[in-house]
């Protein structure tokens, strides 16, 4: 999977690679693989990051991973507990553990990892800032949790990805929790193998949240977004 064409200015693109949260994100210089899972290595090309959540089968594949670094050379950034596992796996150069708080530099993108609320051993989320500073919230399949109402008015985020189905206690209406604790231009419902729960949160945000959109993705199809004005 391959974006060809680059984003317009102050715009990233992305792709839902599959029913759960991997995303391909391409900003003007950078692309970067979240959570890819029942995808096939070979098609992702000029890759420059993997980032990894936690360690669950639906999120951290080892042996994708190690195939995909490979063939790309691309860094990969983990939790503890998913680094730890590939740790064998990746060259040490190329593998860096994240923890909430720490912040990583991709030339002129940043990613920061956050607090999840999932049951996972050292779970995170990750903000990712363009270098045109759109900002994008990657929740994982994190439940909503307090902290996201400060986070959602220091970072003005420009997209939030929003579990609503599979993960343990998740459902349309916590991913609507985190769309209005962060408030983003843009809430993506994903991480469901069904369109009715993705549905149900683009009502429940056309009810509840006026200013902000909902886009409902597609599996493997490119969408740009671009930066709140």
């Amino acid at each position: 999977m391959s974006i060809q064409k680059t984003p317009e200015r102050n715009s990233i693109l992305f792709v839902w690679l599959n029913n759960y949260a991997g995303i391909l994100l391409k900003t003007p210089t950078k692309t970067l693989a979240i959570d890819p899972v029942d995808v096939k290595a070979k098609n992702f090309k000029n890759i420059d990051a993997i980032l990894i959540t936690h360690e669950h089968y639906d999120h951290l594949d080892p042996p994708l991973i190690m195939e995909i670094q490979k063939t790309t050379g691309c860094a990969v950034i983990a939790d503890f507990a998913s680094a730890k596992k590939l740790q064998l796996a990746i060259p040490k150069e190329k593998l860096q553990a994240i923890k909430p708080g720490m912040e990583i530099k991709i030339g002129e993108v940043t990613v920061k990892a956050e607090k999840s609320n999932h049951p996972a051993q050292a779970p995170v989320t990750y903000i990712i800032t363009s270098e045109d500073q759109v900002k994008v919230y990657h929740t994982s399949d994190s439940l909503p949790f307090p902290e996201l109402a400060k986070l959602g008015q220091k970072e003005n985020f420009d997209v939030v990805f929003c579990t609503v189905g599979i993960a343990p206690s998740s459902s349309p209406q916590t991913g609507f929790e985190i769309a209005r604790l962060t408030k983003p231009q843009i809430a993506v419902p994903y991480h469901t193998a069904t369109a009715a729960s993705q549905k149900e949160f683009a009502e429940l945000l056309q009810k509840e949240l006026h200013r902000t959109a909902c886009l409902i993705p597609e599996q493997n199809k490119i969408y740009q977004v671009s930066k709140r004005n």
